[in-house]
């Protein structure tokens, strides 16, 4: 199957001033800026099937810096977690909220006031990754490599179903300001390559060519027992 890319925004002022932004229209900062343009020299060197976007501006310009001239597919499931009355709001004042502690331990069961349930929020995003995933392997092939940016807690939302871990356990998972997270899907499992990495060399997540006409085999699901030679190829047979 494909490899997907998640890309984390870059830093925004709401970031930096130390408040949720939620799904109100804020932008990059300096800084953030800064962060989308080195994102954007390590992906330079991939060949992108596909760039997809949450909806949200910061993620637009953050696309708009990093690969210049690239028009993004515009994927509504792909928006950030919708906290309702929480947005806009210091995170100080919201950690004394008594929702905290459950946003913190049984994410699962959170609805925000007015808003939206993490555990709909996770659903829709890995939701709306499997079904890109599948459908450019399909017009694209197994080796092919596509990008897609949205916001922190739906990146974690999306690796947590990677690993197989139950939602509650989502808040063990980082994602920082224009991080890339890399996972391969394929037909019984998914690997995840990179998590939460801000720097160094991308080049190997790109697959080699198969032969046209090979086939999905068994093996392509296995991981490699010893951990293998690297992330360029998963199974043993390779």
């Amino acid at each position: 199957m494909a490899t997907l890319l998640l890309v984390r925004h870059g830093r925004t002022t709401a970031n930096a001033d130390g408040g949720l932004a939620g799904r109100q229209p804020v932008e990059l900062d300096e800084t953030g800026r800064a962060q989308a343009v080195a994102v954007g020299a390590r992906l330079k060197q991939l060949p992108l099937a596909a760039v997809i976007t949450s909806p949200l501006v910061r993620c637009r310009q953050t696309l708009e810096l990093a690969l210049p001239g690239v028009q993004p597919v515009v994927e509504e499931d792909l928006t950030e977690c919708g906290y309702g009355e929480w947005e806009g709001q210091p995170l100080k004042k919201l950690a004394k909220d008594p929702l905290w502690p459950v946003v913190q331990h049984h994410p699962s069961a959170v609805v925000f006031p007015g808003g939206e349930a993490m555990a709909a929020m996770a659903a829709r995003a890995v939701g709306a990754v499997r079904r890109w995933d599948a459908r450019l392997t399909a017009e694209h092939g197994a080796e092919a490599v596509w990008l897609a940016c949205s916001h922190g807690d739906v990146i974690k939302a999306i690796v947590a179903d990677a690993l197989g871990l139950h939602l509650d356990q989502f808040q063990r998972i980082v994602a920082d300001p224009a991080s890339v997270t890399a996972i391969r899907y394929t037909p019984t499992r998914p690997f995840v390559l990179r998590l939460n990495d801000t720097g160094g060399d991308l080049g190997n997540l790109v697959m080699p060519r198969r032969p046209r006409r090979r086939r999905a085999r068994p093996t392509d699901s296995d991981a490699p027992v010893g951990g293998g030679a690297g992330t360029g190829a998963t199974g043993t047979d390779r």
